[in-house]
């Protein structure tokens, strides 16, 4: 019975033995796979480009500083009290368009009262002409004719009457001499001849106050005239006063300052009478300091592109416009205007540039996309793919080209570069291109 009791515990320690090898055999094996699973290589997904050799424009670099290409500060033509104000700052307003609106009752008045006066003057001249006219038809004149005084009617009816006379008293002198008439008839004769020549000299006084009066006439009638004029002058001054209590905006642009404010008082005359400053933003000016030694490369007509710190992957172009005489003899550079669209009011006046004037011949130059950079503060990275792995390379960057940019220094034309999941590579890494 002892013996058999033995052999039951002998047989329950190997059974046990047993269980305890499959048990670290299992937990051997979990382990080995693990240990395997850890030390596989990473893989990343990545796409690739080559990088190419284009021809890009030359430049050389300066500095520069956006203005605006207008400005202008906006006053009141007149006196008044401010009615109404349809901006503020930092609106845009079209040119023509109504800043400010002044009390135009007192205005009005002095137009209506304007206007009387010509209707006034307009019936002064209808009745100078009526004068006129009157003075005309007793010499039987119309506008513009001369008058002869020996013409006037009674003139020359005493003159033929005097003709007459002569010759019958001549022919009774005759007849005096023979002794056929008396001499009491050629006294007759005569004292109706002389009646005659002061009749004829009454007469031709008579026409001449006539004449006198045609001409008092037309003067009143030119004076009436003027008088019109001159109302008509004053009604003129009188609208525009209405007219300007209407202050509108000279140019296009935006507003950059407001001095107004509705029932406040202005005046022309007092100092800083002005109401607004607009700023046209489109196009801009770019003032470029030109470095003393590069002074031979610029010319009007010359494209410009430039950077700014607000869009650091963006250009803008430009023109060259102006070229200033002289140099500043301090900084020894010659100022230089550009004019640059700024249709959609990105940039802004007194922003600083970085701009690149353009040369005529063009130079091959190294081109990756701009996915394929990475910039990290001031350095730029760039990760070459080859044999299935990437290499990380410092590179100097240069000229950006729409989406594509220069690469002046660390690959050559034909590396494969990766364009995707930068943030994920590092030197040495392993991937796969897709």
């Amino acid at each position: 019975m002892k013996f058999i009791m033995k052999d039951w515990k002998v047989l329950f320690f190997f059974i046990a033995l047993s269980a305890v090898s499959l048990v670290s055999a299992a937990c051997g094996s979990r382990d080995s796979a693990n240990t395997n699973s850890n030390n596989q290589p990473q893989i990343i997904d990545v796409t690739t480009t080559q990088a190419v050799v284009k021809q890009i424009p030359t430049y050389f670099e300066a500095t520069g500083n956006l203005a605006s290409d207008e400005q202008t500060d906006v006053a009141p033509a007149v006196a008044g009290k401010i009615a109404e104000v349809n901006f503020d700052v930092g609106s845009y307003v079209q040119k023509g368009s109504v800043l400010v609106r002044l009390d135009a009752r007192d205005a009005q008045i002095r137009l209506e009262q304007a206007r009387d006066q010509v209707e006034q003057q307009k019936k002064a001249v209808d009745q100078a002409i009526a004068n006129l006219r009157q003075a005309q038809a007793r010499l039987g004149l119309k506008d513009g004719e001369a008058f002869n005084i020996e013409n006037f009617p009674q003139v020359k009816t005493i003159k033929a009457n005097l003709e007459l006379a002569e010759k019958e008293l001549a022919r009774s002198e005759r007849l005096l001499e023979s002794g056929d008439v008396s001499r009491s008839t050629v006294d007759q004769r005569r004292a109706q001849r002389d009646a005659l020549v002061g009749q004829l000299e009454d007469a031709r006084q008579m026409a001449a106050v006539a004449v006198k009066a045609i001409n008092i006439a037309g003067a009143q009638v030119a004076a009436a005239r003027t008088a019109v004029a001159t109302a008509q002058t004053q009604v003129e001054q009188a609208q525009k006063a209405v007219n300007d209590t209407v202050v509108l905006s000279p140019i296009s642009g935006y507003v950059s300052e407001r001095v107004a404010d509705p029932g406040e008082y202005i005046s022309p005359s007092a100092p800083n009478a002005k109401i607004a400053t607009i700023v046209r933003t489109s196009p801009l000016r770019l003032r470029i300091d030109v470095p003393e030694q590069s002074i031979g490369k610029v010319a009007v007509g010359q494209a410009i592109s430039l950077q700014t710190s607000a869009y650091p992957d963006r250009n803008f172009a430009g023109t060259v416009v102006r070229i200033l005489p002289n140099l500043n003899v301090t900084a020894r550079t010659l100022t230089v205007e550009a004019e640059v669209p700024n249709t959609d009011g990105l940039l802004k006046p007194g922003q600083f540039a970085t701009v690149r004037l353009t040369q005529a011949k063009p130079e091959n130059a190294v081109m990756v996309p701009t996915s394929a950079i990475k910039t990290e503060g001031d350095t730029n990275k760039i990760y070459i793919v080859k044999d299935g792995a990437v290499r990380e390379q410092l590179v100097q960057i240069g000229l950006l080209e729409d989406n594509m940019i220069q690469v002046k220094q660390g690959i050559v034309e034909g590396d494969v570069v990766a364009t995707s999941n930068l943030n994920s590579l590092f030197d040495g890494v392993l991937v796969i291109a897709e």
